[in-house]
């Protein structure tokens, strides 16, 4: 298992980053720089869940979400990566009229390919993932 930690700040209210966080409409392939329209597809959702395909062509993820007031947690059902298990979990917790999150993402690898990404993941991944997420959560 390879587990990967960081943290952010964002201007946004705690209610604003869950917001962003559990948009599931077709504006999610906007915000977020990870995701395409091609490879988004809301498979279910409630009143606090979702199960949605996200991604691109070379990264993409199944995954079901849940969330409370101040914790989204994301369970990965299937990846083109890493295959199943893991996920992320994101914790909110207000902070100078903003936002601090903590990030925490696991990968539980299969094979010999997804051992080494997964590896490399505390390594070289952290920079453009916080990239990433910063970018979404920024204030408008």
């Amino acid at each position: 298992m390879s587990v990967t930690r960081f943290q952010l700040r964002s201007t946004l209210t705690p209610a604003e980053v869950m917001a962003v966080l559990t948009d599931f409409s077709p504006a999610r392939a906007q915000r977020w720089p990870s995701i395409d329209a091609e490879h988004f597809q809301v498979h279910g959702q409630g009143e606090n869940w979702a199960e949605v395909t996200e991604g691109t062509a070379a990264a993409w993820e199944r995954a079901r979400y849940e969330w409370s007031a101040d914790r989204v947690t994301v369970t990965t059902r299937e990846s083109k990566l890493f295959g199943t298990g893991g996920g992320w979990v994101f914790a909110l917790t207000a902070d100078d009229g903003g936002t601090k999150v903590d990030v925490e993402l696991t990968r539980e690898p299969h094979n010999v390919k997804q051992r080494l990404l997964a590896a490399a993941l505390p390594l070289v991944g952290v920079g453009p993932l916080r990239k990433s997420f910063e970018a979404a959560l920024k204030g408008q």
